[in-house]
């Protein structure tokens, strides 16, 4: 199980807390420090679909420039700039076995956990 986000993000820290409390163990990924791949991220967009993974709030997209957030219409464009841009990805994304989430979803967690990795 991994944990993907950025160690500062409050939702990523208030994530972290809610599996330590009940006592799972998984791998924290820094997407700034760690990067990431096409193949990943390719992954990601297939279950969440674009309007899930991509986070339209956060100051990372009120800094891009309309042709970047015009690029994250279409799926094609939409990788290379969140390989540029980690941090424009929903936080935290947790994968869980074959499973992925994005955002803080512990009712989700709870379900993926008691059905097993």
């Amino acid at each position: 199980m991994t944990l993907y986000g950025i160690p500062n993000c409050d939702t990523v820290k208030k994530s972290r807390a809610w599996f330590a409390a009940r006592g799972v163990n998984l791998t924290f990924h820094d997407l700034r420090r760690d990067g990431l791949d096409a193949a990943r991220l390719t992954r990601w967009l297939a279950a969440l679909g674009a309007a899930r993974l991509l986070n339209r709030s956060g100051a990372t997209w009120r800094k891009l420039d309309p042709d970047q957030q015009r690029a994250a219409d279409d799926d094609a464009t939409l990788i290379p700039l969140l390989l540029a841009q980690p941090t424009l990805i929903r936080r935290p994304l947790v994968e869980i076995g074959d499973r992925v989430t994005a955002g803080f979803v512990p009712e989700t967690w709870q379900a993926l956990l008691a059905d097993g990795p």
